[in-house]
């Protein structure tokens, strides 16, 4: 198993009045109203979501640990909105 890269974008909504996420991460989905709170569910789901999802019961057993752990890459806005 080759170590495996993951993207977590926050995009704002300005209908909704929030960011939400888009990623390669499969169940990922975040909405939320300021980066920061997006940014602390996206530390708690996505390597929940990554073991779940993208890595399989044989890989945990037979992989050694630091080709496990994944690289997740938060790529946060430089704009901040305001929700309403």
């Amino acid at each position: 198993m080759a170590q495996r890269n993951f993207t977590v974008r926050a995009v704002w909504d300005d209908e909704a009045g929030v960011y939400y996420s888009d990623s390669d991460i499969v169940g990922l989905h975040i909405e939320a109203a300021t980066l920061d709170e997006f940014e602390a569910l996206m530390r708690e789901l996505a390597p929940e979501l990554i073991v779940a999802n993208h890595i399989s019961k044989p890989d945990l057993v037979s992989t050694p640990l630091p080709e496990l752990i994944p690289t997740i890459l938060w790529e946060r806005p430089a704009e901040r909105h305001k929700a309403a």
